[in-house]
């Protein structure tokens, strides 16, 4: 018997609600298979990764071919495990285990709380949740995926959640807190947990669940008495560093192909910084010019230094760098993609080094640095992934073309909260509002009245009357969370009065 199945055996197997078991049948495939037959995960296919497909085809990952991707990844990783050192097995073991189907299920389940629009869609909704609707704990893409597992999907056993193993559940609480529970606290970021640095004042930038999801949050790691307070489990942490391999690796073989990292700029910056960076050292940060290759680099760089001191080091870092303009730059984007075999077969090989390099890198830890976790890359290919994403982030999200796209984008989900939450307060018209909506407004309440039965001190004076406020605005939260983009667009272009083709637009509401 491997280690992960004995310690799963108490705990981590059990669901809320008993379900017979089926000869032969085991309850994480039951899960996976679940979460893979969900239409939120099917609807993830039309959802934007990091740019948008249109325009580009199909050679852009969009949400759902990334989770495949994470998913494929951290398999490998857990698989990996259990042909470790004595020492690791054993460590795994004490920690709760690595089945590789766990790890496969949060991995597939890991992006289904996120809305239309990638990450900037996820920045607006939270904002317009929190300013507009009056939500304290806003929106967050992970805090709604575990909702979706929990409360908003359905089963054959329950119409309120998938009812999931605790161990599935707890693999996908990457953030384990709700957003308040850092709202007073004082540290710098390198002291906090990765994530749990607040935005404006409002709590947690990042965490895995709302206000009313939070005791089952509670509920689902009591089963892992090892795992420290604010730390993810082990297999969550395996689904945690496939992301960032993935994301690292995958989205750049996807610009390259698409031809939107270029040789030139890239070669430029980090050629820069290699050549430059002791004379880059001495200039203040207020004097970098990002206009200038090799500034925004060294940037990158300080901020570094500045939050995972416990990690960062300048000639780890500089080495990755030069791997990085060695392989990917001289390697990969010195030839321009031109869609052939040949161009195909040397993504493809790019894409399986890096991928071997950096999934066989992992060390298991059972006392993480609280900025780490239970598993996380070697030394030398944190730095690697780190390098990486700058490429990834400098040439193309800071493209102004795409922010030009984007910004066009957050204001379709700010006209639809807002939308619907005129019509839903329209004392006329409210009863023709989707139907779906008027269920999860109600739904949403009563999970709120449960809350104040148990924490009326949350609720204040207004009591009754806040209950169904927050219980519409989440609603309207959920309800534009599960759209896709062409449904977002769509959808805006009917309540602003600008369809055409009423019929089909509205279908599926």
């Amino acid at each position: 018997m491997y280690p992960s199945q004995k310690s799963h055996q108490h705990g981590g197997r059990e669901r809320d609600i008993a379900e017979p078991i089926r000869a032969g049948e085991d309850e994480f495939r039951v899960d996976i298979e679940r979460i893979r037959f969900s239409p939120y995960f099917s609807r993830l296919s039309a959802v934007t990764q990091v740019i948008p497909q249109a325009g580009a085809g199909t050679v852009i990952h969009n949400r759902l071919t990334h989770s495949l991707k994470v998913s494929a990844v951290a398999r490998s990783i857990a698989i990996g495990l259990r042909n470790a050192d004595a020492d690791t097995v054993a460590l795994v073991a004490e920690l709760g285990g690595c089945d590789p189907v766990v790890v496969q299920a949060a991995a597939a389940a890991h992006d289904l709380g996120h809305p239309p629009f990638g990450h900037l869609g996820e920045q607006e909704l939270d904002r317009v949740a929190r300013r507009s609707l009056g939500l304290p704990d806003g929106f967050e893409g992970n805090a709604q995926t575990f909702r979706i597992l929990t409360a908003l999907d359905s089963c054959d056993a329950t119409a309120r959640g998938l009812n999931l193993t605790r161990a599935v559940r707890a693999g996908v609480l990457k953030y384990p807190w709700a957003r308040d529970e850092w709202a007073d606290r004082q540290l710098p970021a390198r002291e906090l947990p990765r994530g749990a640095g607040d935005v404006a004042g409002t709590g947690a930038a990042k965490f895995s669940c709302y206000d009313i999801e939070a005791a089952e949050m509670r509920d689902v790691l009591s089963v892992f008495p090892h795992i420290a307070a604010h730390q993810q489990t082990l297999e969550c942490s395996v689904m945690d560093v496939a992301d960032d391999i993935a994301y690292a690796v995958h989205d750049l073989d996807d610009f390259y192909r698409a031809g939107v990292l270029q040789y030139t700029s890239v070669s430029a910056e980090l050629r820069a910084w290699l050549n430059h960076s002791r004379t880059l050292t001495d200039i203040p940060d207020k004097h970098l010019d990002l206009r200038r290759p090799g500034h925004a680099l060294e940037r990158t760089w300080r901020r570094l230094l500045a939050k995972d001191p416990w990690i960062a080091d300048a000639q780890a870092f500089r080495d990755s760098v030069q791997r990085v303009e060695h392989d990917l730059v001289e390697g990969l984007l010195a030839v321009p993609y031109d869609g052939g075999l040949e161009a195909d077969r040397a993504v493809t090989g790019f894409t399986r080094r890096w991928i071997d390099r950096l999934q066989s890198s992992v060390v298991v830890q059972r006392r993480p640095h609280v900025r780490s976790g239970h598993l996380r890359l070697g030394d030398a290919a944190w730095h690697d992934v780190v390098v990486l994403k700058f490429v990834h982030s400098r040439f193309v999200l800071d493209r102004s073309d795409l922010a030009v796209y984007q910004r066009g984008q957050t204001r379709i989900i700010s006209s639809l909260a807002l939308g619907f939450r005129d019509w839903l307060n329209d004392p006329v018209d409210a009863a023709r509002a989707p139907r779906r909506l008027l269920d999860s407004v109600q739904a949403a309440t009563e999970e709120y009245r449960a809350l104040r039965n148990v924490d009326p001190a949350r609720f204040g004076p207004a009591g009754h009357g806040e209950v169904e406020r927050l219980g519409q605005a989440r609603a309207i939260v959920d309800y534009i969370a599960s759209f896709t983009d062409a449904q977002a667009v769509s959808v805006n272009s009917l309540l602003t009065g600008t369809a055409e083709g009423i019929w089909e637009l509205g279908r599926g509401l």
